[in-house]
């Protein structure tokens, strides 16, 4: 089997499975949005099912993700700003809802305790942001562009030129990676104290 044959074969693939993590992650979305919302039998149940549904979604994102990959060869996805954009926001969203799901797995149910509700909030929120953008790149590259690509380049950013941080924005994360980490250990103790 030739290598361009290959390619003609798992392209449609990722196209599909693609799909999967993000119901899955809309899905995720929604009902942290009623589960902060509210606090009810509902919700609560939909709660303990997060952590199931985060996990699977998390295999079918490295499923989706890893097709995406092999499609391109290396020289087309340096090449072109659209395929890196695309593969820089996947890289992003596929790590955030890992995050996520250890940020839920490993607190419990007490995320849901007074304002970290309104964070896991915040949080599900910015995911599905990044889902949004991700998609509309894919879109753009499969020759779908979506509304959301006006919105983006009303926000100053051009899916077709390579999104670029500025050193000032990666230092700031850089110095959160390091300090917020030490801020919770510390206030830990704290409490504990």
């Amino acid at each position: 089997m030739t290598y361009e044959l290959f390619i003609r074969l798992i392209a449609p693939y990722h196209a599909v499975l693609v799909h999967f993590p993000v119901a899955i992650w809309t899905t995720v979305s929604l009902i942290v949005i009623y589960r902060a919302l509210f606090d009810n039998a509902l919700s609560r149940a939909g709660d303990r099912i997060l952590v199931p549904l985060l996990a699977l979604s998390i295999v079918a994102g490295i499923a989706a993700y890893t097709a995406g990959f092999i499609i391109f060869p290396v020289d087309a996805t340096t090449a072109s700003p659209l395929i890196r954009n695309h593969l820089l926001a996947a890289s992003w969203s596929l790590a955030y809802w890992t995050v996520f799901l250890i940020t839920r797995w490993l607190n419990g149910e007490s995320v849901w305790v007074g304002a970290k509700r309104w964070i896991m909030l915040g949080l599900a929120l910015l995911g599905t942001l990044l889902i949004t953008v991700t998609g509309t790149v894919g879109g753009h590259i499969a020759g779908n562009p979506s509304t959301v690509s006006v919105l983006l380049q009303w926000a100053g950013w051009d899916v077709y030129d390579t999104f670029y941080v500025p050193d000032v924005v990666l230092w700031t994360i850089a110095a959160g990676v390091v300090l917020l980490p030490l801020l919770g250990w510390w206030g830990s103790r704290q409490r504990t104290a």
